[in-house]
């Protein structure tokens, strides 16, 4: 059994908490949250032990979860890591692409097991996708969001974002050869919508929209490739597909048939709607982490997909603020 420990108990924490009690593979042994009021609920409402800082508690575990603001993440990785924990640890990576890079040469001496909260990966209707094969040319993302003042000590695009990137990286199997990027600052001092376009050598072009000023939430992905169309809400987990086949004469109902001239003849366009179960993102990420571990399998998410993301998510940020639209 993992001893497991978390780190910082605010509103993803607390998640957090709850769910790891039911993960099998771990003991959840304690937390620390520096909030006196808020420690003292989540040890009534959770039964979990209150640890009084992070050392005390990464001594009395074999894994540690990192769900703190992104400023204190690299100080505890850090300390994780130097002690030979395990880690998991909500994205961004860290504050900044140095802090970035140390967490990233450290785990390379640590030869432990390092996770990024990197949830996306693990939204149900993104793993039923991953069927059909991905291999897109041209990828659109819509993730917007009403205000919420959580979380704005970061852009929207290390917020968002960034959600859409390691997506799109995980998925287009090339290099990044050009990225554009407009975005203002509305209501915070950091961009609160963004747009970026991201060129790969393979000729795949993503185009990404963030915005946390939005009206609705949405979290939206289409992926166009050769012979197929692929929708993905991530919020409403649901999928739907449109593929281009070869004319047998057996269509369905939810098939018609185009005829495209002498030299490519008849093709089946097939509209799939596939049913999506229903799982929970963050148990099912959580799970992985421990089964890395118990099994030593690489994690879904590696430390190098942490940083690869935010080492984008920066170049977005930095094209932004070299047009002048932030105060």
């Amino acid at each position: 059994m993992l001893r497991i420990g978390v780190l910082g108990a605010g509103h993803l924490g607390k998640i957090h908490l709850r769910v790891l009690k039911d993960i099998p593979g771990f003991r959840l042994t304690g937390f620390v949250d520096p909030d006196d009021d808020n420690a003292l609920r989540v040890e009534n409402e959770t039964g979990v032990k209150r640890f009084s800082s992070a050392d005390e508690l990464l001594e009395a575990c074999d894994a540690i979860d990192i769900v703190t603001p992104t400023t204190f993440h690299h100080e505890l990785a850090c300390k994780a890591l130097r002690r030979g924990r395990h880690v998991f640890i909500e994205k961004p990576l860290a504050q900044d692409m140095a802090e970035a890079r140390e967490l990233l040469e450290l785990s390379y001496e640590a030869n432990v097991k390092i996770q990024v909260g990197h949830v996306e990966r693990f939204n149900p209707a993104f793993l039923k996708a991953q069927e059909y094969g991905l291999r897109p040319m041209f990828i659109e993302t819509h993730r917007l969001a009403e205000f919420n003042p959580r979380g704005t000590d970061v852009s929207v695009v290390l917020d968002l974002m960034i959600h859409d990137i390691d997506i799109t990286l995980s998925v287009v199997k090339s290099n990044v050869k050009k990225i554009s990027a407009s975005g203002v600052a509305v209501v915070s001092d950091t961009p609160d919508i963004a747009n970026a376009r991201i060129e790969f050598d393979n000729g795949c072009v993503a185009n990404l929209t963030a915005s946390r000023i939005s009206m609705k939430n949405m979290r939206k992905t289409r992926l166009f490739q050769r012979d197929a169309y692929i929708a993905i809400d991530f919020l409403k987990k649901s999928l739907e597909v449109l593929r281009i086949e070869e004319a047998t004469g057996e269509e369905g109902p939810l098939s018609m048939v185009i005829d495209l001239g002498k030299e490519k003849g008849k093709r089946k366009i097939h509209f799939e709607n596939p049913e999506v179960g229903m799982v929970n993102s963050i148990q099912r990420e959580l799970e992985h982490f421990c089964d890395s571990i118990k099994h030593n399998r690489n994690t879904v998410v590696s430390i190098k997909d942490g940083y690869d993301a935010m080492d984008i998510a920066y170049q977005i940020q930095e094209k932004i603020m070299s047009k002048g639209n932030i105060r």
